[in-house]
């Protein structure tokens, strides 16, 4: 901890940006590519019209403070829900405070907004009104805080409910999966499970056997045998879930040698050389799981940084959940993950919030005397943010939840609902 000697300004804090999800594999360039990051031209607009009317005060969140200090720890869409009843309207909570914001993707600790209400409006400020107006006098003096230094800029949730699943998970065809390389043999034959630092072999199939040359990958996932991931509504599998057991990084590529093959040490037979398969060499640069003959090898995609910002979808999504995950779990609660049946191809993107749905129950209804079964209407359960998306599922974390999220549920639109 140290202690910082400020003195009040005229001029505005720092920049201040409001609820976007800015998560990266790597969180040191964080800081360094936001500040780069641009602002989409509908969200801008969206800023605009409301910096200019405010937003109404049936938009606030109903105990909205009349100032918020950004505190350590505080995530964006945490910050949002403070002041608004829907943390996902980031736009508007921008706009409120459009004249002080120069890069919506950073706020740190240490910031102060407050919340002003003119008439039936209402705007978020970054200093409070009148502050560094022209012509007007402003009295300064010394003041201290006490502050933690090197603290970045904030993310919108915290960045370990998902960053295992911006590397982990892989959603492929089965056949994709069925012709990834294989890992045949183990380096140290007296064992059947390798680990970190461990050295394996490795082939294609037939027609692409792994090679190592100039052009073609050398970093790879390792996962083992695929689970299907089937609609609940329709019964289709939409792909098969890889399971996420380590990292390996090529050494040599496969190869062929002019060899004895066993059958011909057999008295009497041919002697010619034949030509004997080589496996390719990996060496395990990283392990989730130990690793065995038959898991599959697939090319460590491109580093992304990614930008989520959460918005409701334009096109209507109707999704039911396919799974959860966690080992044995049913019923998947706040901050945790789950599979959607919908992506790319029905129009779902990273940062779409959309609503969590609990199904109605089917009851008896005892006020008749015939007894009929009837089933109560969905409700409204929650709100879940998609995060990854794959061409026929996606993966979305649980923002908020009342009762227990499973198998079966429905997901959609938040703005659609009554």
């Amino acid at each position: 901890m140290k202690l910082i000697s400020t003195v009040a300004s005229r001029a505005p804090v720092l920049p201040l940006g409001l609820l976007v999800l800015a998560l990266s594999n790597a969180s040191p360039a964080y800081a360094q590519s936001a500040a780069s990051r641009p602002v989409l031209p509908q969200q801008r607009a969206t800023a605009q019209q409301v910096a200019a009317q405010g937003v109404p005060l049936s938009a606030l969140a109903p105990n909205a403070p009349e100032e918020h200090t950004v505190r350590r720890g505080d995530t964006l869409w945490r910050i949002a829900g403070v002041f608004l009843q829907s943390p996902w309207r980031w736009p508007e909570l921008w706009g409120m405070n459009l004249q002080d914001i120069r890069n919506p993707h950073l706020i740190y600790p240490g910031q102060q907004l407050y919340l002003e209400r003119v008439g039936d409006r209402a705007y978020l400020r970054a200093r409070r009104s009148g502050e560094g107006q022209v012509g007007q006098t402003v009295r300064v003096s010394p003041r201290n805080r006490v502050e933690v230094l090197g603290t970045g800029p904030l993310p919108t949730l915290e960045p370990h409910l998902i960053e295992p699943f911006l590397a982990e998970p892989l959603v492929v065809d089965d056949d994709t999966f069925q012709r990834a390389p294989r890992i045949v043999a183990l380096a140290n034959q007296s064992r059947v499970l390798v680990a970190k630092g461990d050295r394996a072999y490795v082939r294609g199939p037939a027609d692409a056997p792994l090679l190592k040359a100039p052009g073609l990958p050398t970093d790879f996932r390792v996962f083992r045998t695929a689970t299907a991931l089937k609609d609940p509504v329709s019964g289709e599998i939409l792909g098969y879930e890889g399971q996420y057991v380590g990292q390996a990084a090529l050494v040599r590529g496969e190869s062929e040698v002019d060899d004895i093959v066993p059958s011909a040490w057999r008295i009497g037979s041919s002697s010619t050389p034949r030509p004997t398969p080589v496996p390719a060499t990996i060496d395990v640069v990283s392990s989730k799981e130990e690793m065995k003959a038959g898991d599959r090898l697939l090319p460590e995609p491109p580093r992304e940084y990614r930008n989520y910002v959460p918005h409701a979808p334009d096109l209507p999504i109707d999704a039911r959940v396919v799974s959860v995950h966690g080992n044995a779990v049913r019923f998947v609660g706040q901050n945790q993950i789950v599979v959607i049946n919908k992506g790319l191809r029905d129009g779902v993107e990273s940062g779409h919030v959309l609503a969590v749905m609990s199904t109605g129950p089917q009851l008896v209804d005892k006020t008749d005397k015939s007894r009929p079964v009837m089933r109560l209407p969905d409700e409204r359960n929650g709100l879940a943010m998609v995060f990854r998306p794959f061409e026929r599922v996606s993966y979305a974390l649980v923002m908020q939840i009342t009762n227990p999220v499973q198998v079966g549920d429905k997901m959609m639109n938040p703005t659609t609902l009554p």
